[in-house]
């Protein structure tokens, strides 16, 4: 049997996607970095194909009839493909990701792209969300406002943790009594408008000039508007984690350090919560809470890694790891 992840099979599927939406290109298409996607450039069309059984980008698809009417926002072309390998096809942007750019840009070009970015954000903050978008089987954070409480998923995946026997039960008992202290925050946690869910640096193409367009709206969904200050202070916190692996060794955090103060700036909106330190520390344990759970049973040669999931929990319980240095650095703190 042909391998499926032969790299001919892998193009070959691109091309058929292409094919499917009327666009036959016999060019040379360039396969992009991605942790979940196939993904495959042509001249004028990105071709983005799911690995998993869960009819993602379908979602995705739907989604663009409602987003803000915008040449920055994805312009959708064909959607097809079946369960395992259903695919996207959008128009491509110019520039580049933002992430790549980056390192060398000056003060001021980068104070320019947060403010874009900002004004981006508004418009995708007070975006309705669609009533018939179709809910995320697996998001990316385990906080719910549908279910009995907005936390029950984290409560849920911390119990099966405090059996795991890799694991301190100690420890998760520390952080569902940390949870519990800071669940009040999100007592007024609403989906009425949409966020991105996963607005790193990677995901923003830049042309030199300006924000050409923001990608990847795989996790996009109904959430109060905060949530997106969580993916954003780790793409800050840890740029080398939210890159490409080329391009990792020159993402330095320090380089990052005035994003969340500018932004503050263009959206205090965004920071306005009279508890917004707390929601924050509660996103951000969803989102770790969630990543440990995946990562068991834990194989202690991996903990040494300085961002595996263990460790960032145990600075969340020491100090309240980045976010609370972050929040430091902006003046917002309790």
């Amino acid at each position: 049997m042909f391998d499926k992840q032969n790299p001919r099979f892998i193009e070959a599927r691109a091309r058929h996607a292409l094919r499917a939406a009327g666009l036959p290109f016999d060019g040379t298409l360039t396969r992009a970095s991605s942790t979940r996607n196939e993904v495959f450039l042509s001249t004028d069309y990105v071709v983005r194909t799911n690995r998993q059984p869960n009819q993602r980008l379908r979602r995705e698809a739907m989604l663009y009839d409602f987003l803000p009417e915008d040449d920055r926002f994805p312009t959708g072309v064909h959607w097809g493909g079946e369960v395992g390998a259903d695919y996207l096809v959008v128009e491509r942007k110019a520039g580049g990701p933002l992430a790549h750019a980056w390192p060398v840009m000056g003060r001021d070009e980068r104070r320019e792209a947060v403010r874009q970015l900002g004004e981006l954000l508004a418009r995708l903050h007070t975006t309705p969300t669609p009533p018939t978008l179709p809910r995320l089987e697996v998001a990316t954070h385990l906080i719910d406002p549908r279910a009995v409480t907005t936390l029950a998923p984290l409560y849920v995946a911390l119990e099966g943790l405090k059996t795991e026997p890799s694991l301190d039960r100690g420890m998760m008992e520390d952080l569902d009594q940390l949870i519990t202290h800071l669940a009040p925050a999100l007592n007024d946690f609403d989906q009425r408008t949409l966020i991105h869910g996963d607005l790193t640096f990677e995901n923003i193409l830049w042309d030199g000039q300006r924000i050409s367009g923001i990608l990847d709206f795989e996790w996009c969904r109904g959430a109060s508007n905060d949530m997106d200050l969580d993916v954003l202070f780790r793409c800050c916190a840890f740029p080398e984690a939210h890159i490409d692996p080329d391009h990792a060794p020159l993402a330095i955090a320090e380089d990052y350090a005035d994003v969340p103060l500018w932004l503050a700036e263009d959206r205090p909106d965004l920071f306005a919560h009279p508890a917004l330190h707390d929601r924050l520390l509660l996103y951000c344990l969803a989102f770790d809470v969630r990543d440990l759970a995946e990562s068991v049973p834990v194989d202690r040669r991996t903990t040494s890694e300085p961002l595996h999931p263990l460790n960032r929990l145990h600075a969340m319980l020491n100090d309240g790891g980045h976010v609370s240095a972050t929040m430091q650095r902006i003046g917002l703190t309790v």
